[in-house]
């Protein structure tokens, strides 16, 4: 099954007569953001068209979501809407957050601050929950003493930082936090220790630079960034025996969420992809706000992980452990050090 890019038939929004509706508010006519609003409304489309909303869709769209948004989603309101998803960027959620009367259930598509409403809710694809789990996962293999290899942009920043503060929670000690900077051979001599590992807090361009400087003997545990896809063979190899995390729409095409849902029309890369899963789950949360079903129908087992709610108005979001080997990605349950077989 697959979603033609054109997934959707609405007329411009603003074009209609007042109706009850599903406001979709996304970053369309931007050009940093199109692209990625364009993934999530058809994955949005796709789950509305394969478990309905109790009200048509209508598509708001933005060129700035940080300037457009309060007016953007006053007229949703004026419209009719009886409930919102969107905004997408953190700009635009933390705008919406202080300038806007949340009337209606409101699931903003990126993590940010209810401040004093009831009705305002957040879920978005964090890299640094993904941090945090990785911490997680090495605490469970008994490990406890980490080495950091960064560079120096901000998404690399971000990610360490939310390992640390989650591995130190746990008790656990950073011994060293590298900053990568096309240098091979600092990484040579790292300590071999018993109960060391390496968290990668890059992309999958400079993981694979890195990779292979590191001893097999260290645990290598990271985030999505470095997972193009099980297509992407030869990055994957450069890789091997990586542990990471990533969401079921990717790793795992037998889910039974993930066999639900068609695929898009088009091509996509990882990014994309794990954006149209965004869209699918942000429709089913939806449902769950409109339903007043938080009890009943969470933790959400969907295409992006389990999800649940936190205190904070959260959706959180569990991300699926895995191992890439030989070129592809597998599931792996963690285990003790020293019960896990070693690597070649």
């Amino acid at each position: 099954m697959s979603v033609p890019a054109h997934a959707t038939d609405e007329a411009p929004a603003k074009a209609e007569k007042p109706m009850p509706h599903i406001a979709l508010l996304l970053p369309l006519k931007s050009e940093a953001f199109g692209r990625a609003a364009v993934a999530v409304q058809q994955g949005f489309m796709a789950a509305a068209n394969i478990h309905p909303l109790p009200f048509p869709i209508r598509v708001y769209e933005s060129a700035d979501e940080s300037k457009d948004i309060a007016t953007l989603y006053q007229n949703a309101i004026d419209n009719g809407a009886r409930a919102v998803a969107g905004p997408l960027t953190r700009d635009g959620v933390a705008m919406l957050a202080v300038s806007a009367d949340i009337s209606v259930p409101t699931l903003a598509l990126n993590t940010g601050d209810a401040q004093d409403t009831d009705k305002l809710y957040f879920f978005g694809l964090s890299v640094e929950a993904e941090a945090r789990q990785a911490a997680q996962l090495a605490t469970a293999a008994d490990l406890n003493k980490a080495i950091i290899i960064k560079n120096d942009t901000p998404l690399s920043t971000r990610l360490s930082q939310a390992f640390a503060e989650e591995w130190i929670s746990m008790d656990g000690s950073i011994v060293d936090e590298i900053t990568y900077r096309d240098d091979p051979a600092m990484l040579a001599k790292l300590s071999e220790e018993a109960g060391n590992m390496v968290f990668l807090a890059v992309d999958v361009k400079t993981a694979r630079l890195i990779h292979p400087y590191l001893s097999a003997a260290l645990p290598v545990y990271a985030t999505s960034q470095l997972f193009n896809g099980n297509d992407d063979t030869l990055t994957n190899y450069d890789l091997n025996n990586t542990r990471f995390v990533d969401m079921p729409w990717l790793l795992q095409d037998d889910h039974p969420a993930v066999m639900v849902y068609p695929r898009s029309g088009q091509k996509l890369d990882a990014n994309m992809e794990r954006l149209y899963a965004l869209g699918i789950d942000a429709s089913r949360l939806l449902q769950i706000m409109l339903d007043n079903a938080y009890r009943t129908a969470l933790p959400l087992d969907g295409v992006t992980g389990l999800i649940s709610l936190n205190s904070n108005h959260q959706f959180q979001r569990e991300a699926t452990p895995a191992l890439i080997k030989q070129g592809r990605s597998q599931l792996f349950e963690p285990q003790p050090a020293s019960a896990a077989p070693q690597p070649p």
